[in-house]
């Protein structure tokens, strides 16, 4: 199937086929129709799958062709809602390129940032907002943003949404919006919390379900070093200094060990950033800027902090820690590979994290080759990952019960 027999209206076929798209991806394909009937949508689909042009497009050709648009009447007519900065203006910049022949203004709004240049825009009128949860109850609370016309509400990345701690801030918005809006729910796993999320927001949804992506980008080169925890950095440190790595996305597994990394090869003379869910996004955006134009030569950064980065030719990508799902491993090398261009994806896999490596290849299908350096584990074997320490908290004296003994001091919790 191709795009044009779709029931697209001709300015949304000449933009998709001046970005260089000519038939659509599965999620594509499956959802469109659907949200051009005005059904509600639970969508399962990772970043990579073209997800955003799955409702972006139908968006875009509800809102140009229902006449509501008489007069330039602009008001905020689609909401979309995602958890993070990078991930608001990739779709910002989606909606942009997809609409340009439209008649149609778009806006994003997110925090870390001066407001006055949002409010600006909110103020002379559009049809599509784009927002992170947290700017947007701010500017709603301010009397800025007025959600009464919203015809569909989007709600992206709902597990990251729960992962980062918005879904109250998505509760706040929700009564605000119309009974009869139409609403579309994409997330890329579907935990518990999402189905009773979805439950609660969708009215008789349309589930499309993306299998995960078993196979990575074709132009990635992929491959692996068993070492073991203690000699990862120094792995690193050889091939940023020694074989030609000049610039690299490094993921770690958490935002301790980003910015530890981080540290030990800033200490070695290689500019460096991390950026994590802890950092600003401020801070986030700086470090970005300056990898994107070459100022640091590494990004050090967790999964959520990654989510939605889009860096043209980026050459390497490097796997500190082997991630826990599997379906990340995809979602991180699809960082480098892209847009034609040769990639390369290296893991460094220790014992602990063998058992992830074997779900890894599983998912992708085949075994990936396996690269020796001077600390290569020749024998490696599978051993389960230290258990979580106990924790002892001192408990705040009005909390102490004085009943537990000893005023409740060092009480310990697993």
């Amino acid at each position: 199937m191709l795009f044009k027999e779709m029931n697209l209206i001709s300015p949304l076929l000449k933009a998709v086929e001046k970005a260089g798209y000519s038939a659509p991806t599965p999620i594509q394909k499956e959802t469109i129709p659907h949200v051009l009937n005005g059904r509600d949508i639970l969508g399962c689909a990772q970043t990579g799958t073209g997800k955003t042009a799955a409702f972006a497009l139908p968006i875009l050709q509800k809102l140009a062709t229902s006449g509501e648009n008489k007069n330039n009447k602009h008001v905020i007519r689609a909401l979309i809602l995602t958890p993070t900065r990078e991930l608001a203006m990739q779709i910002y910049e989606n909606f942009v390129i997809y609409g340009k022949n439209l008649p149609l203004r778009t806006a994003v709004i997110f925090g870390g940032v001066s407001q006055n240049p949002q409010v600006k825009a909110l103020t002379t009128g559009i049809d599509i907002l784009v927002a992170t949860p947290g700017r947007l109850n701010d500017l709603i609370n301010q009397g800025f943003v007025n959600l009464s016309s919203v015809e569909t509400f989007v709600l992206d990345e709902a597990d990251r949404m729960l992962d980062m701690g918005f879904i109250r801030d998505v509760k706040k918005i929700v009564p605000l919006l119309p009974s009869d809006k139409q609403m579309l729910l994409f997330s890329a796993t579907m935990p518990s919390e999402v189905e009773t999320l979805a439950l609660d927001l969708l009215a008789d949804p349309v589930t499309v379900k993306v299998t995960p992506v078993s196979s990575t980008v074709d132009r990635t080169e992929q491959s692996v070093y068993f070492v073991s925890k203690s000699d990862k950095t120094t792995l690193l440190l050889d091939l940023l200094n020694n074989k030609g790595i000049s610039t690299a996305l490094v993921f770690t597994r958490t935002k301790y060990g980003a910015d530890q990394v981080s540290r030990l090869i800033e200490k070695n003379g290689i500019k460096t950033m991390a950026i994590h869910g802890n950092k600003s996004q401020i801070a986030r955006q700086a470090a970005l800027d300056k990898f994107k134009d070459g100022r640091i030569s590494v990004l050090v950064a967790t999964d959520i902090a990654a989510r939605g980065i889009d860096i043209s030719g980026l050459p390497y990508v490097i796997n500190y820690n082997v991630p826990e799902e599997a379906e990340s491993y995809v979602h991180r090398i699809g960082r480098t590979g892209r847009a034609g261009l040769d990639g390369t994806a290296i893991t460094f896999c220790c014992e602990e994290e063998l058992g992830n490596w074997r779900s890894v290849e599983k998912l992708i299908g085949k075994s990936v080759p396996v690269q020796t350096c001077e600390w290569s584990l020749t024998d490696i074997k599978e051993v389960a990952p230290p258990s979580a320490p106990i924790r002892y908290y001192k408990m705040p004296r009005k909390s102490r019960n004085r009943n537990s003994g000893r005023g409740g001091r060092n009480r310990k919790y697993v």
